[in-house]
């Protein structure tokens, strides 16, 4: 994994709460500000959907699996998958990791705490610092090698779960690749559209984030909040999450979904930038965690993103002749910067501008 990604956030980063968190287990009862209400964040009491509506479960080993992703990215902007060729044991591999780190003491996770400069270790969700309340969960992020931080945590097992680590990002890399490929695939695109917007087809060079996160049991789940509302800054992000409900996401004509844990499933999202490439037509999803008082929730987020100069723009073949494109060429690197101060606005800011060069 790229070391770069960091950089980019050591240069411009998103101002992070000190790691202060408490030991969730020692609260019998909700603090102030852990609580939230509708001025916190408007869309903390939007209905949840009363119909049936549902995410797409797709099997990749469907004939018509281009033509379903692809439907699945225009109209919700996510979906399962199933039949998806990573390992069961490796998806055991990464909650069982998931799950020793997040059980350690806090002084134990805190020798491990994210950098107030940087991205990767320990600590509260990067989106954190846009609300005033704070979130029931907590976070560990891997950009780059984890060996340093495993070390830490883990001075005897450490190399072991690197590897696992490593094994996941491999298993990870190869599919969104291939997700991306049936997504622009279901389009129309093919490789020399890609290859003629000065991307590589086969997508090397992309980088990546492993993001872990542990949602504990809370005492009063209808007045607290696991993730709040979001978009991801990616092309494309893959969720393993353990057998506890929670992810949930929002369609204005339905609200918000809850996404079951389908066994050995994995969950992916249209991110930000995958929404610029094809000028609009996938849709960014707006998605959040909710937490409840009987079970821990375990997810591993895989954030994938192009290389942070690689510049991003709509593909010529998906714009329309009689119009303009929608949104101007900009790096990750750009939007990782315009979404640190615009947040779930970055998308409708960047519109306003014809170059990135007028983004600031």
């Amino acid at each position: 994994m790229n070391s770069t990604l960091s950089h980019v956030y050591r240069s411009h980063p998103i101002h992070i709460q000190p790691s202060n968190l408490p030991d969730f287990k020692s609260l019998s009862h909700l603090p102030d500000s852990y609580t939230w209400t509708a001025k916190d964040d408007l869309l903390f009491s939007a209905s949840a959907s009363n119909s049936n509506a549902s995410l797409p479960i797709i099997d990749l080993s469907d004939p018509h699996v281009a033509t379903r992703v692809g439907h699945a990215c225009t109209t919700w902007g996510a979906f399962q998958i199933t039949n998806h060729g990573v390992p069961l044991q490796l998806l055991e591999d990464i909650e069982f990791l998931t799950g020793n780190l997040f059980r350690l003491p806090v002084h134990r996770k805190l020798k491990a705490a994210r950098g107030e400069d940087g991205i990767s270790g320990y600590g509260v969700a990067p989106i954190a610092s846009f609300f005033n309340k704070q979130m029931w969960s907590e976070g560990f992020t891997v950009v780059g090698s984890p060996l340093d931080h495993f070390h830490k945590l883990w001075p005897g097992y450490h190399h072991k779960y690197c590897g696992i680590i490593k094994e996941y990002e491999e298993h990870m890399q190869k599919l969104a690749a291939k997700l991306m490929r049936l997504a622009l695939g279901s389009l129309g695109v093919e490789e020399k559209d890609i290859e003629g917007a000065g991307i590589s087809s086969d997508f090397q060079g992309s980088q990546a984030a492993i993001q872990l996160n542990h949602y504990p049991i809370c005492p009063e789940p209808d007045r607290a909040m696991g993730l709040a509302a979001h978009t991801d800054s990616t092309l494309m992000t893959i969720l393993y999450q353990n057998n506890t409900a929670g992810l949930q996401v929002f369609r204005d004509d339905v609200g918000w979904i809850t996404v079951p844990p389908v066994p050995g499933s994995l969950v992916v999202n249209v991110g930000d930038l995958l929404h610029i490439l094809t000028n609009g037509i996938f849709q960014s999803v707006l998605h959040r965690a909710r937490v409840n008082h009987l079970r821990s929730r375990f997810s591993m987020a895989y954030l994938w993103g192009p290389p942070s100069e690689q510049m991003i723009s709509p593909l010529p073949k998906l714009i329309d002749p009689l119009q303009s494109a929608l949104y101007p060429s900009l790096t990750w690197k750009q939007y990782l910067v315009t979404k640190a101060t615009h947040f779930n606005q970055s998308l409708s800011f960047i519109r306003n501008y014809p170059s990135s060069g007028q983004i600031s």
